[in-house]
């Protein structure tokens, strides 16, 4: 997700008829990295994500038309819902992931606002104005390029990075669900979805301490019912033998789909390489690609830029909050 420098220094300096939603801005603000470029891509999907959108989306012309008009008649009885049904676009982001079956985006789209409206602590006012503090820390980012099947990788250092007394797993939390609704709006996203590798270097027993039962729910909940997103893998790196502790809190909560994609490395490289090309890889993972680290601060810049994106976001939902 991007947004228009220009435009956003126009309607914070009080110009009006300045657009706030990304979808309607078409100059997107960019850092430079190396021979990347670090951005949100709003653009169309690239004609690789075209055919995985065939392939496993049953993404065609006709098929997405019916499935469009379908899921707005559906929605229609939806009343308690604020949402902006008539919005193709917005339609297209949930109909993706439930592989065009009006249904079951209508029932993903319930199950989404009522986490938001659950774990309203969380959601209520959510932007990155309100968030510096995890993206300050550095232990969550973005990589600017994708893998080899057009996945986004998100990457999570809850090791050596962590000072889990300055920053804790809330606003953790927090910082990935800014990045995973940034990802959402991204076409290419949609289609070919995202990896998270968990880099879990230098867990000590104290850090294992923040993790709790409520937490861990919550975080199965969102990843198995609540994010509009195609979550292809969970990578687990580093981990210590501890990690074991934090582990057998989301056991229980797993069913046999997310399960199966949480993956174990520890420090095989060769067995990450498996699942992620080393050519999308940095030589800290064992990778060839020469590229700088992304600060979180600079993802956060970017974040900034988009805040009445997220005020447009925190618009929708259930009307009635005690849901």
């Amino acid at each position: 997700m991007a947004t228009s420098l220009v435009g956003i220094r126009s309607h914070l300096n009080g110009y009006p008829g300045v657009p706030t939603m990304l979808s309607e801005l078409t100059e997107l603000p960019s850092i430079q990295l190396g021979d990347f470029k670090l951005q949100f891509e709003l653009g169309e999907p690239t004609d690789f994500a075209k055919e995985v959108a065939i392939k496993e989306l049953r993404e065609t012309p006709e098929i997405k038309k019916k499935a469009v008009e379908d899921l707005k008649k559906l929605l229609e009885n939806e009343t308690d819902l604020t949402i902006p049904k008539d919005n193709e676009e917005w339609l297209v982001r949930f109909l993706r992931p439930c592989k065009f079956y009006p249904e079951s985006a209508k029932d993903l789209i319930k199950r989404y606002y009522s986490f938001k409206v659950k774990h309203a602590d969380v959601y209520d006012g959510l932007r990155p104005t309100k968030e510096a503090n995890i993206f300050k820390h550095n232990i969550l980012t973005v990589f600017p390029n994708r893998d080899q099947l057009g996945r986004r990788i998100l990457l999570l250092e809850l090791g050596k990075r962590w000072k889990h007394k300055e920053v804790t797993l809330d606003e953790v939390f927090k910082g990935a669900v800014l990045f995973l609704e940034a990802a959402m709006l991204e076409p290419e996203t949609q289609i070919s979805g995202a990896v998270v590798i968990f880099d879990m270097d230098g867990l000590s027993l104290q850090q294992t301490w923040q993790f709790t039962p409520p937490f861990a729910k919550r975080i199965v909940d969102w990843l198995q019912d609540s994010v509009p997103l195609r979550i292809k893998a969970i990578h687990i790196i580093n981990q210590p033998k501890i990690f074991n502790v934090v582990f057998a809190l989301f056991k229980p909560f797993l069913r046999e789909k997310l399960r199966s994609r949480i993956i174990f490395h520890g420090t095989d490289r060769d067995s990450l390489h498996k699942h992620i090309s080393a050519k999308c890889l940095p030589a800290i993972y064992g990778g060839v690609l020469e590229i700088p680290r992304v600060d979180g601060d600079q993802w956060y810049k970017l974040l900034l830029l988009c805040d009445l994106e997220y005020e447009a976001i925190n618009s929708y939902g259930y009307k009635n909050k005690k849901k």
